[in-house]
């Protein structure tokens, strides 16, 4: 096919020009003074991103990886944690913890909705020996385009008087949707290169508590490749104790530039307008985003509902093929029954556009019903949002 493929899955996300440039750096020795001043430059970089002062551990791996690390430096044998089932991401971390011999409670949800404060708070009052030793809960559930309120979240710990862990995944949300580590006292933050921070996949992060890293001292899961304690030791030099992944790292470093550039704050604000435009692209196609709640929707993608009898999997198909666009599949309980269009990292009004275009034109090819007017109803949302803001700058002015 000629022409741009239009990447909008929900991650990996398009990987800027300069970025790119910047990983096609010829390798360096990792042990050499060189690669310290980039360690302790990307290291130190990265707090800002999770906004805490507290350490940043980078493994070469996947999110996966990092999930793995927040449970085996944290948990033992036999404790129990509280997680909600928010999604298809969520389940996969439970099932991890499980393989560890920790005892999940999950809370029971409907894929539609994030992590219910008010549940989480009810539970944990009921738990007064306190035998629940970690509350998990997922920011973005990417499988279904739902946010959980971590805020509010932290706010039902502290209501309960319980001293859980906090460990929240943000693979999916960092530098994309407005994240505090440290305000919200988390104690583990989970995250991944290839999503808000535009690099391939490859590199996964723990933010660390002082809370955290005591209980990393004392627990009984074994670990070596994940142990936090001897990350730290060796970071604070800016090296690793193995073989980084040196070249993501120079990408990481022009990544976290363009973040400071643009400002955190301006980075929310994009993600937010993107997504709002790709809503009323739904709307006006008469679909359904299957997020359920106006405060939980996702900034980073949405996931759309198929009519019924009406195959996501076969849509996606025809819209590759005839278009060029990829989009997001359904995961776990929603697999053929939803599409997911991601609108995150290096997006802009006019490459949402075209991808909504392709959307449009897929849902026609593969005869699915809906309105037209998708694109428009996009359009017409950036400049109202356009008209707002110019007016909310002439009041304070």
């Amino acid at each position: 096919m000629q022409g741009r493929h239009f990447l909008h899955i929900p991650g990996p996300s398009p990987i800027p020009d300069r970025i790119l440039r910047a990983i096609a750096m010829p390798i360096i020795d990792h042990r050499s003074a060189e690669f310290g001043a980039l360690g302790k430059e990307v290291l130190e970089g990265s707090k800002a991103v999770f906004k805490t002062s507290q350490p940043v551990v980078i493994y070469p791996s996947s999110g996966t990886g990092a999930w793995e690390a927040a449970i085996t430096n944290t948990l033992s044998p036999g404790d129990t944690v509280l997680m909600a089932e928010t999604g298809h991401f969520a389940t996969l971390w439970k099932q991890i913890a499980t393989r560890f011999g920790i005892t999940v409670e999950f809370i029971p949800g409907d894929w539609r909705h994030g992590a219910d404060p008010v549940a989480i708070e009810a539970r944990l009052a009921e738990d007064k020996a306190h035998a629940i030793k970690a509350v998990m809960v997922v920011h973005n559930e990417t499988s279904t385009g739902a946010t959980s309120r971590v805020a509010e979240i932290r706010k039902a710990i502290d209501a309960a008087g319980h001293p859980a862990l906090f460990m929240v995944d943000t693979i999916s949300s960092l530098a994309s949707v407005d994240y505090r580590h440290d305000e919200w006292q988390v104690d583990v933050t989970v995250s991944g290169s290839q999503k808000g921070l535009m690099l391939p996949p490859g590199l996964s992060f723990n933010a660390i508590s002082e809370k955290a890293l005591a209980a990393s001292k004392t627990n009984k899961l074994p670990r070596s490749y994940w142990d936090w304690q001897e990350m730290v030791k060796i970071n604070a030099s800016g090296f690793f104790p193995y073989t980084p992944a040196t070249n993501l790292l120079y990408g990481l470093k022009e990544a976290l530039a363009m973040l400071q550039e643009e400002g955190l704050d301006n980075v929310f604000t994009r993600h937010q307008r993107l997504a709002a435009a790709c809503r009323a692209a739904v709307k006006a196609w008469g679909l359904e985003v299957l997020c359920q709640n106006p405060d939980e929707y996702s900034p980073v993608l949405t996931a759309v509902l198929m009519p019924p009898s009406h195959d996501a999997d076969r849509f996606r198909k025809i819209a590759l093929e005839k278009y060029n666009i990829s989009l997001g599949s359904g995961l776990g309980k929603v697999a053929g029954k939803v599409f997911r269009i991601g609108h995150l990292g290096e997006c802009n009004e006019l490459s949402l556009l075209g991808a909504l275009s392709g959307v449009e034109l897929g849902l026609s090819a593969a005869g699915v019903p809906h309105r037209s007017g998708g694109v428009a109803a996009a359009m017409a949302s950036f400049e109202g949002q356009d008209k707002a803001n110019e007016t909310a700058v002439a009041a304070v002015a």
